[in-house]
C-alpha cells in the first residue's frame, strides 16, 4: 500500500499539535496544584465554618503563684496512738487478738503467767492479815485501858502499828493496780484469798491494732511494748520539703494532696505544723496536714503528694486550650494578619488552675487562637498532608 506524502505531512502535523496540547495541560495543572499548597507547612487560612469556631485574643495576666510538688505519706496521728505493754514480768499464754483488728477500751487482749503478780498477791494477802491483828491488838488495848491495866501509851503504839499495817495494805492495793489487776479482782483476792498468776493485758483505748509484737511462749518484761493501737478517724499527712524550698512554708498555708490509690480525689486542706529543725541526712523539713479519715479510706504508709503554692505574682498566662503538643515541642497559633495563622513554637511554664504560664516566644500584641487550636492543627496537618501527596 503507498501512503501519499501530503497525507503523511498531516498526520505528523496532528502529533505535533496533540503532544503540545497535552504538554501545556500537565505544566498548568502543576502551576494550579502549587498555588493552592502552603508556602509555610505550619501556615493556615481556615474556612469560614472552622474560623467562626475560633476564639482569639491576646494573652492575659493573672496573679498566680508557683507550684512546688513534695512526696508525702500518710502518717498516724502520735496524739492517738498507744503503745501498749505488760505491768508485769510474765510469758505470753494467750493472744485474743491481731493486726488490723478494731478494739474497744477494756478488752482483753493477751493473758500471761507471771511469778511477780503471783507474790504481788501474796503480799497484798499478807498486809490483810496484818491488819487484822492490829486492829484486834487496838481494841483488845482500848479494853485494858478502861480496866486501867494498862496505860495510854501502850494504846498509842498499837494504834501507830495500826496505821502502819493500813498503809501497808493501800500500797498493797495500788501495786496490784499497776500490775493491771481491776478493783473486782482485787475484791475477790481478799474475799477468796485464792493466788491467780494470770495476768491479762488490757486495751487503755478503743482504736485498731496496728502491730502485734510478741508470739505464744515470749518472755516479756515490764517495759517490752505488746500490742500498738491507734484511734485512725484522724490521721496525718506528711511531706519532706527540701531545704531550698522550706522558706515557703507557713502554719496555715493552703495546700493540694493526691493519695496514689485515690488518683482521682484531691484533697485540700491546710499545713498544720512545720518542722522545727532539718534532717542533715535528707536536708528536708518535716511538714504537716492534719486528714480527718471518718471511714477509714487513708491508711497509714500510704504513698502520696502534697502540692503547695508560693507567693503569688503577676504572671503571663494562655489557657490549656490554646496549646498545641506535638512530640516534645509546644505551640501557639499566632494570628499574623486577618484570618491568616501560624504555627508559633512557645516555652511555656507550669499548668496552674487550667492555664499554662507564658515565658517566651510570643511578643507583646500579638493574637493568638485561646480555643479551637486543636482542631485548627488538625486541618493545617491535613491540608500539608495533601500538598505533599498532590505533589
Amino acid at each position: 500500500m503507498t501512503i501519499h506524502p501530503s497525507f503523511s505531512l498531516a498526520l505528523l502535523a496532528c502529533l505535533c499539535v496533540s503532544s503540545c496540547s497535552k504538554t501545556g495541560e500537565t505544566a498548568a495543572a502543576k502551576t494550579q496544584s502549587a498555588a493552592k499548597a502552603p508556602a509555610d507547612p505550619m501556615a493556615i487560612t481556615p474556612n469560614p465554618t472552622l474560623l467562626k469556631d475560633l476564639k482569639i485574643g491576646e494573652p492575659a495576666f493573672s496573679d498566680i503563684g508557683t507550684s512546688h510538688t513534695v512526696a508525702a505519706r500518710v502518717e498516724v496521728d502520735e496524739t492517738r496512738v498507744t503503745r501498749v505493754g505488760s505491768p508485769v514480768l510474765g510469758r505470753i499464754s494467750s493472744i485474743m487478738v491481731t493486726e488490723g483488728q478494731q478494739v474497744h477500751k477494756g478488752q482483753l487482749l493477751a493473758l500471761l503467767n507471771s511469778t511477780g503478780l503471783s507474790d504481788a498477791q501474796l503480799g497484798f494477802l499478807k498486809t490483810i492479815s496484818s491488819k487484822q491483828l492490829a486492829q484486834r491488838a487496838v481494841d483488845r488495848a482500848q479494853q485494858l485501858l478502861k480496866a486501867d491495866v494498862i496505860g495510854s501509851a501502850e494504846l498509842q503504839r498499837r494504834e501507830a502499828e495500826l496505821a502502819e499495817a493500813t498503809a501497808e495494805l493501800d500500797a498493797a492495793r495500788d501495786q496490784l493496780a499497776l500490775l493491771g489487776m481491776t478493783a473486782e479482782s482485787v475484791e475477790d483476792l481478799r474475799k477468796t484469798r485464792t493466788i491467780n498468776s494470770v495476768a491479762r493485758v488490757i486495751a487503755p483505748m478503743d482504736g485498731t491494732v496496728l502491730d502485734r509484737k510478741v508470739t505464744l511462749g515470749q518472755m516479756i518484761q515490764p517495759s517490752d511494748t505488746v500490742f500498738d493501737i491507734a484511734e485512725l478517724s484522724h490521721v496525718w499527712l506528711v511531706a519532706d520539703v527540701p531545704e531550698s524550698n522550706s522558706s515557703l512554708l507557713s502554719e496555715g498555708l493552703p495546700v493540694q494532696a493526691h493519695l496514689a490509690a485515690f488518683p482521682e480525689r484531691k484533697i485540700f486542706g491546710k499545713l498544720s505544723f512545720i518542722g522545727a529543725t532539718l534532717n542533715p541526712q535528707t536536708r528536708t523539713v518535716r511538714a504537716r496536714m492534719d486528714l480527718p479519715n471518718p471511714n477509714g479510706r487513708f491508711k497509714p504508709a500510704m504513698l502520696a503528694s502534697m502540692i503547695f503554692k508560693d507567693k503569688a505574682n503577676r504572671r503571663l498566662v494562655v489557657p490549656l486550650s490554646a496549646v498545641v503538643r506535638e512530640g516534645n515541642t509546644e505551640s501557639l497559633f499566632v494570628e499574623t494578619s486577618t484570618g491568616n495563622f501560624l504555627l508559633v513554637p512557645v516555652l511555656l511554664g507550669e499548668e496552674l488552675e487550667g492555664m499554662r504560664i507564658l515565658l517566651d516566644g510570643i511578643k507583646p500584641g500579638q493574637k493568638i487562637v485561646l480555643d479551637g487550636a486543636f482542631h485548627l492543627n488538625n486541618e493545617r496537618r491535613r491540608l500539608a498532608v495533601g500538598s505533599s501527596e498532590g505533589a
